[in-house]
């Protein structure tokens, strides 16, 4: 069975994009930081909103956390 590529996602286009004008390697690493940055800042938001949603504490948490060890 031949297996045809996804399509690029729209994040993998506008680097495409960038890698064409030609970006010096400071301003590459620059960019990385930002983009990780970005990524953590999401994923915090829906992580806190979950905790908020089910009412979580530290206490909770600690709960669950000697629950498994």
């Amino acid at each position: 069975m031949i297996q045809t590529p996804a399509p690029l996602s729209n994040m993998q286009v506008e680097l495409l994009k960038l890698y064409s004008v030609g970006i010096a390697d400071e301003h590459l690493e620059e960019l990385k930081i930002l983009i990780a940055k970005f990524l953590f800042a999401k994923a915090r938001s829906k992580a806190d909103k979950v905790w908020d949603e089910k009412k979580y504490t530290d206490e909770v948490i600690n709960a669950l956390i000697q629950k498994h060890d």
